[in-house]
């Protein structure tokens, strides 16, 4: 094979054999896969999360009741009319013209129902000053979003032609319309921004045009199938559009890095002068091992969301699994044909100034990192407490962590003219924007026993100080089903707000709705859903870190025949994630330099957002730390001590790490830029944390670290030794480097591979 034999074995090395040697089949069958995946999952159509699946406890209770009733509840909206000086009243001529000028407006364009004026119904503030026109979007309320705009454009008609009135609208339909167009918006820019920032990153890394687009291919590809796979499989779990997005983030992430990893060390090994197939075997052998190792890490990781019972997070969880299962799959497949079939064109479309000679051999490294690395190697007692310290003091911040679901004000601040209505509104009826609301189902909704707790529910709702009214009841007669709307004191407050629940639950109930045997009263609303979500995170948060934490550990051990390397890396991974908990509560929560990042201090995290952390980041982290910790794994195999294992294993990937940051760090930070907090908040945690996992925890804590376990980072317990073994990773010696004495573990035994 012009430099001599190179046997290799293991999944990798295998499938990258073989696809070198069937080059065009190999390319075919992943382009074959990637059309059937497209076309199946168009054909069969994609089922989506239904509202009764998204919530748990009472929220989802009320939502099946009335599912399983089959009553089509109508999107509200609300008009306010208000005045804007203060002067007018309700009772003044001009005021109740503008009222009358709003229902003729929104009837006249077909799309509402059940138009009230507030004074048939008494929707009139205390102060006389504000008043509500209310009614219902005509058609399905999930798709009320759709058709909301021509009363949207009625209503600020209205407004242009009465000047001293601030009239704005709100409600399901709005509001939905205002979050799909911000989200769509969002994502659209970020999917937009994130190829041609990674395609920059990499034509940087490689200064080659052919080079830099594979991996941008290898990710698109990935994706472009995986979403056919989504089409098919949410016919078993639903998908979402937020599960589409998160599946993007991921695919474009992991499907650079795979192919980032596997083109460098192709590379680096034909720069030390061996032949183009011996180069693609070592590089199937050892990158191509780690991208193995890393996916089904990976894919353990986000398998950890199936175990919230949240049907939106399973279907994040699934979707993301599926494109890391995919770009690992392409990664050592099709990644091997398309590098043998290109030989040296890879390196076509050199960019002028970038164009700088390769290195003369595969083990010269960063300056940067080579200069990092010899004085954390000199003190590794200080560069481990000193790191460890300060990442201890990053994440100290976290342990006060408060998470609720986001308010429309915490969203997207008091810049748009729905969230000033939303503030206004609240202020002129407190919960009148966000009432609960009690879903009663009985035998008989109509018996006097129903219908005197019904009306003992009303009256102590507000004599408990939960409510100021008006408490309104809706009756589904045929369906033995009754609607209770009751705006909560607090409004907007959450806390207040949820205390008002609390009351409504533990209290009012028991003592109305409660003394009626059969009788089912849960409380819903977006308050009551806030709440719920979040005790059904909470509950979830132990379960989902056991498994991921526990089969990332069994993952590495068997991967790595050593159990302290199995440990330090779930405890470095940790402190990387609390790192970047601990920058989300200080910049989000606290807003301590929130404007740097063009945020704002809301007060809290949102709910989902600290699992979802977890899950993705220790999913991620474990791409660089597999790929450094195999690359000194692999030169100890070859002879070498175990801190010039760890110099040369730091050094030689420092460039391949950096440029797979970078590029993730980049793609995250544009969810920074995006005008939605949550997305914000995503984008940052992200970036932070893998900025930090990429530069502190493997530069610094991880080597030094290793240097002070010394020869113990191989201990493998002889009991242990009856596990299976996942190291075929047999690499070949290097073309010029000695033979060096067989390496043994702390017991005396030589360490296989």
């Amino acid at each position: 094979m012009g430099n001599g034999d190179t046997r290799v074995r293991g999944l990798a090395a295998r499938a990258g054999g073989w696809s070198a040697r069937h080059r065009w089949a190999a390319v075919g069958i992943w382009v074959l896969f990637v059309a059937l995946a497209m076309g199946l999952g168009s054909a069969a159509g994609r089922v989506d999360v239904k509202e009764s699946e998204q919530m748990g406890g009472e929220t989802r209770t009320a939502a099946r009741i009335i599912e399983d009733a089959g009553i089509r509840e109508p999107a509200g909206e609300t008009v306010l009319v208000q005045a804007r000086d203060g002067r007018l009243t309700a009772r003044d001529p001009e005021f109740r013209a503008a009222v009358d000028a709003v229902v003729a407006a929104v009837r006249e364009t077909g799309r509402a129902t059940g138009i009230t004026s507030p004074y048939d119904t008494g929707t009139i503030s205390e102060d006389g000053h504000s008043a509500l026109v209310q009614f219902d979007m005509r058609g399905a309320a999930d798709t009320a979003g759709d058709r909301v705009e021509p009363v949207l454009k009625a209503v600020a008609g209205v407004q242009d032609e009465h000047g001293k009135l601030r009239i704005g609208e709100i409600g399901e339909a709005s509001m939905t319309k205002t979050f799909s167009d911000a989200f769509g918006d969002d994502f659209k820019k970020a999917e937009y921004s994130a190829v041609p920032v990674a395609l920059g990153i990499l034509l940087i890394a490689f200064g080659a045009l052919v080079a830099a687009l594979l991996p941008v291919a290898l990710a698109i590809t990935a994706i472009m199938a995986t979403m056919g796979l989504m089409g098919l499989v949410s016919h078993l779990q639903p998908m979402s559009d937020t599960a589409n997005s998160v599946m993007l983030l991921v695919g474009l992430a992991v499907g650079v890095d795979y192919c980032l990893f596997y083109l460098r060390r192709e590379r680096e090994e034909r720069a030390a002068g061996r032949d183009p197939e011996t180069a693609l075997r070592i590089a199937a052998a050892t990158s191509g091992r780690a991208v193995v190792v890393s996916g089904v890490t990976v894919c353990v990781a986000m398998a950890g969301m199936l175990f919230t019972g949240i049907a939106e997070f399973k279907a994040m969880g699934l979707a993301s699994l599926m494109v890391v299962a995919v770009a690992m799959v392409g990664s050592v497949t099709v990644l091997p044909a398309l590098l043998s079939l290109l030989g040296e064109r890879v390196e076509k479309g050199r960019v002028p100034f970038l164009n700088r000679r390769r290195p003369t051999g595969g083990t010269q490294g960063s300056r940067f990192w080579t200069a990092v690395l010899k004085r954390v190697l000199a003190r590794p007692v200080l560069s481990a407490v000193a790191a460890t310290g300060a990442l201890l003091a990053v994440a100290a911040p976290a342990i006060g962590m408060k998470t609720e679901n986001l308010t429309l004000d915490q969203e997207f601040g008091d810049s748009l003219p729905i969230v000033q209505t939303y503030n206004r509104l609240n202020e002129a009826f407190p919960g009148g924007s966000d009432p609960a609301r009690v879903v009663v189902r009985a035998d008989d909704i109509n018996s006097p026993e129903v219908k005197a707790a019904l009306a003992g529910f009303r009256e102590q709702a507000v004599s408990s100080g939960a409510s100021r009214g008006p408490v309104e009841i809706t009756l589904h007669d045929a369906q033995n089903v009754a609607v209770v709307s009751v705006p909560l004191v607090g409004g907007s407050d959450q806390d207040r707000a949820g205390e008002s629940l609390t009351k409504l639950r533990d209290e009012v109930r028991p003592r109305t709705l409660g003394t009626v045997e059969g009788l089912q009263a849960p409380i819903t609303g977006q308050v009551a859903g806030n709440k719920d979500f979040n005790d059904r995170m909470v509950g979830s948060v132990v379960p989902v870190f056991a498994f991921v934490v526990v089969f990332a550990f069994v993952l590495m051990l068997l991967s790595f025949r050593s159990l302290t390397v199995a440990l330090t890396s779930i405890l470095l991974n940790l402190l990387s994630v609390g790192a970047a908990y601990g920058i989300l509560v200080a910049v989000f929560q606290h807003g301590w330099g929130a404007s740097l990042v063009g945020a704002e201090g809301v007060g809290a995290i949102i709910t989902w957002l600290p699992l979802f952390l977890f899950v993705i980041l220790f999913g991620l982290s474990m791409d660089y730390h597999v790929f450094v910790v195999s690359r000194i794994r692999e030169a100890r195999m070859r002879g070498r001590s175990t801190r010039d294992a760890i110099q040369h294993g730091v050094v030689t990937t420092a460039g391949v790490v950096t440029s797979a940051a970078v590029i993730m760090v980049a793609v995250f930070a544009i969810f920074g830029t995006l005008s939605m907090q949550s997305m914000k908040q995503m984008g940052v945690g992200l970036a932070a944390a893998v900025l930090i996992d990429a530069t502190i925890i493997r530069g610094v804590l991880l080597p030094s670290v290793m240097a002070l376990l010394g020869e113990r980072n191989w201990y493998f317990p002889r009991w242990m030794r009856r596990l299976p073994d996942l190291t075929h990773d047999e690499s070949p010696e290097p073309v010029a480097e000695p033979a060096r004495p067989a390496v043994r573990d702390g017991e005396g035994e030589r360490i296989g591979v």
